[in-house]
């Protein structure tokens, strides 16, 4: 059908007119209070114009910048000269569409004429998958608009106009520098529930409701703030399904302001499919919150933190200080500072990769493959999407990267859970490299001292991968803990270190002799010479000692009287256990299968995880392998598992309780264990179970996928990690195979203390007597009825521990892969009949530290 425009000569010349907007696609004019959507048709957006096309591609209407280019390419806004800004929205509904169906021409930061192609459509998919076709033109910031001129009938794309105005004199609707108050009132965290974010719809309900207020409102994700009054400016976050976002408001109705929108911001602001999302258990904590600190030493000369690589050294102190980099915040081309972003991290991605070798010759591929973590941040969307915001606001790529993934680290830092919030240091350390490549700084190559012991705020893994071991003895850092990746590479490299040590290690002057007992987690200040020559004489008894215990690593760990012990790995992976095989390990005892269900933007699927659940049980051979279901919750979030809030994450929905409240995770990686079972001694272990019908119920449904499946059965065991198990645990012996006991979860909900609490975890020991006897309680139970009871906590691994565990009647220690031939030494050292007599002993004491008294093992 051939359209002609009949918008007059005399509309496009009438006096007055400043900006005119020329058709972006050809077709009908439809005014926008007829639009078939309340949003535009009330104006919510702003005042404008709406074409029904029968063109496909859409052309700007003017010239000028572009702004915001939605993240589904169904939207695109444009700054004029005049400062107005021209946002076309093709179609309705066309959000959920995802992108398909839209092909952008442009990006953010481009410049345009008038014209220019910037958005293709498949009108046809787009017709038919959507709720219309009408495409909007409107302006977002109307207040600059005196008044709005639409034209009528036909049009032309590229040739014939649309819509004048008539500009405003310069005003605004409200003055943020002179408010009646200075009070600011601040939201609580907000998870948007909106199934596409807050696209355009969304955007204008909230403000159109932030119109209503005189404070003056912002929106924030992140490390981004935006006007609240500005749909643009919202849309230009990408708020997110899931994301959390914090309103800040300054002025005399603040409180009310906060108060409605943030309901209003929660309940999906109206749109369809929303359903609240209450704040993720993980939510960061206020500053002000944390416990002030105090020392956990009443020694001066003795500082206390967290052990992350066992080992004694001797040597002096010296601090390591990160460099900070200084940068420009502004720059006159966001094309080039985008250019050279990119530049910047694919240098990253090179360097890394080198350094992902270097540490594979030095340690073992499971380690490096902590470098290939740090290459999948640099391909994490959200951090260079929030830099590319940034530049496109006209910030240098430093400043905005920098602030992006500064913010980011932050956020991770906060979170309760102590895996997730290592992660901060990864993020930082990839960070730094990508910024010390865009401002040309150089790394700081350090010269270590001889003898060096380093003290820090935290380490990163590029730290700890390139130290000067010839130097470097060990390490002490304020920050980080025994899970984070530099502890990992420390132990990979025997290196001693500790963590979550007192401030206080900042203060101490370089050269300070000191004592580090990464086995002990103590750091001993000023010793005296005879001291030091006795750890040095230690050390070297240790070294021999090592060596002698690596060269009986296969020999089985059998007491000297003859009482056999299974010695076995705790993995994460197929490295892991491929390391453990040339250690003398006989088997895996804990598979930790939440770590292929984590940094990852959807659930393994089954095929991915019966590959790997294969390659570790072929490189057992007839080993056991015993894979222990995903043991999440609400203190480890998975992004494609949203979970409610939990007033206490640890007393809520984890482990099996979570398999089988989402059976479709659960089934999925059952039938790989299953698939995996042909190629292996496979054996499958529930976590957290704490009542026989949680047991019962995920045996039934295992078996209902086995026969499925047509496989043979295989053993099931349970983790004992909950005091009502133990106490139960001849009625669970009924049901299951074997037991496992987590004496980290164990210890944690006998004594009612959080392992990670900064005041409480070094009363949080798992050699207290009440978790002894509970312990004790679930090997007997196993035992009579001819089963058999293992220990994957970290106990099983303690020296102090083991002949104890070995008493009680545990029969497998499922250790660190480092410490299998050091664990199988010492049982044979031991007698059956002295660990039994110890065992007694030691849940007769009043205390932990009564029972570590009892025995004193061979350190020479």
């Amino acid at each position: 059908m051939a359209y002609i425009a009949t918008s007059t000569p005399a509309a496009v010349a009438k006096t007055g007119v400043d900006v005119q907007l020329i058709a972006p696609l050809s077709g009908r004019l439809v005014k926008i209070e007829n639009v078939p959507d309340p949003v535009f048709a009330e104006k919510m957006v702003g005042d404008g114009i709406s074409i029904d096309p029968v063109s496909n591609t859409l052309l700007a209407p003017c010239d000028g910048e572009v702004i915001q280019l939605h993240p589904s390419c169904h939207a695109v806004t444009i700054k004029s000269p005049e400062g107005i800004e021209v946002l076309m929205h093709i179609g309705l509904d066309t959000v959920t569409l995802r992108s398909e169906g839209f092909l952008p021409h442009i990006k953010v930061g481009d410049r345009v004429r008038v014209g220019d192609p910037l958005i293709d459509f498949d009108a046809n998919y787009v017709a038919t998958h959507a709720r219309s076709l009408l495409t909007q033109i409107v302006i977002t910031n109307g207040e600059r608009v005196a008044e709005f001129l639409p034209q009528s009938g036909d049009v032309t794309a590229g040739k014939d106009l649309s819509l004048a105005l008539r500009l405003a004199g310069v005003s605004q609707t409200v003055q943020e520098g002179s408010l009646a108050t200075s009070k600011v009132v601040t939201s609580e965290a907000i998870a948007i529930p909106n199934p596409t974010g807050l696209h355009a719809r969304p955007a204008a309900v909230l403000v159109n409701l932030v119109k209503k207020y005189k404070s003056a409102i912002r929106l924030q994700l992140g490390d981004r703030q935006v006007n609240a009054r500005s749909v643009v400016a919202i849309m230009g976050l990408e708020v997110g399904n899931g994301d959390r976002v914090y309103l800040t408001a300054e002025g005399e109705d603040a409180d009310a302001a906060i108060a409605e929108l943030s309901q209003a911001l929660r309940s999906g602001l109206g749109e369809e499919g929303s359903k609240p999302i209450a704040a993720p258990a993980s939510v960061a904590m206020l500053e002000t919150s944390t416990p002030a600190p105090r020392p956990r030493s009443d020694n001066p000369n003795l500082i206390l933190g967290v052990s992350a690589s066992p080992g004694v050294a001797v040597g002096n102190i010296f601090r390591i200080t990160h460099q900070e980099i200084t940068v420009a915040e502004t720059a006159q081309s966001p094309n080039e500072e985008r250019r050279q972003l990119e530049k910047a991290v694919a240098q990253a991605k090179l360097e890394i990769e080198a350094l992902r070798a270097k540490v594979h010759g030095q340690a073992d591929s499971g380690k490096a493959a902590i470098f290939a973590a740090h290459l999948e941040l640099l391909e994490d969307p959200e951090l260079f999407d929030s830099a590319t915001s940034a530049i496109d606001k006209g910030k240098s790529a430093a400043f905005a990267w920098k602030q992006s993934y500064t913010a980011q680290a932050a956020t991770l830092a906060r979170l309760k859970n102590e895996l997730l919030a290592a992660r901060a240091n990864d993020l930082r350390d990839v960070g730094d490299r990508v910024l010390r490549i865009l401002t040309g700084a150089t790394a700081a190559s350090t010269d270590y001292p001889a003898n060096s012991i380093l003290v820090a705020e935290d380490l990163t893994p590029s730290d700890t991968a390139t130290m000067d071991r010839g130097k470097v003895l060990g390490f002490c850092t304020v920050g980080g803990g025994a899970t984070s990746h530099v502890s990992i590479l420390a132990r990979a490299m025997d290196i001693p270190a500790i963590a979550g040590a007192e401030q206080r290690i900042l203060d101490l002057p370089n050269g300070t002799p000191v004592i580090l007992d990464g086995s002990k987690g103590t750091l001993r200040l000023n010793p005296d010479p005879t001291e030091m020559e006795q750890v040095r004489q230690r050390q070297t008894r240790l070294k021999a000692r090592r060596q002698t215990e690596l060269a009986a690593a296969e020999q089985p760990a059998i007491t000297t009287d003859g009482h056999r012990m299974e010695i076995v790995a705790n993995i994460g992976g197929k490295a892991d256990a491929e390391k453990a095989m040339t250690l003398g390990t006989e088997g895996v005892g804990l598979l930790r299968s939440e770590f292929i269900f984590l940094d990852r933007a959807d659930a393994p699927t089954e095929d991915e995880q019966t590959e790997i659940y294969s390659s570790v049980a072929k490189v057992l051979g007839d080993r056991p392998l015993i894979i222990r279901t995903l043991d999440i919750g609400g203190d480890k979030p998975l992004a494609y598992l949203p979970m409610p809030h939990e007033e206490n994450p640890f007393l809520g929905e984890r482990g099996i309780r979570i398999g089988l409240d989402r059976p479709e995770l659960f089934r999925t990686q059952i039938r790989a264990i299953l698939k995996a079972s042909q190629f292996g001694n496979v054996k499958v272990m529930f976590p957290m179970i704490a009542t026989l019908e949680e047991i019962r119920l995920a045996k039934a449904m295992m078996e209902e996928e086995r026969q499925k499946l047509g496989v043979a059965p295989i053993s099931v065991g349970i983790m004992v990690e909950i005091p009502a198990t133990a106490v139960i645990a001849d009625q669970f012996a009924k049901e299951v195979d074997f037991f496992s006991v987590g004496t980290n979860d164990l210890t944690q909900y006998t004594l009612a203390m959080d392992r990670g609490h900064p005041k409480l975890a070094p009363f949080c020991d798992g050699l207290n007597p009440a978790v002894l006897k509970l312990i004790g309680m679930a090997a007997t139970a196993s035992n009579n009825l001819g089963k058999w009871t293992g220990v994957c906590g970290g106990i099983a691994s303690d020296p102090h521990a083991i002949p104890l565990l070995i008493g009680l009647g545990v029969k497998e220690l499922s250790v660190s892969v480092p410490t299998i031939p050091s664990v199988k030494a010492q049982v044979r050292q031991l007698s059956l009949s002295q660990c039994q007599e110890l065992a007694q002993r030691a849940i007769a004491c009043d205390t932990a530290a009564e029972v570590r008294a009892l025995y004193t093992p061979q350190e020479d």
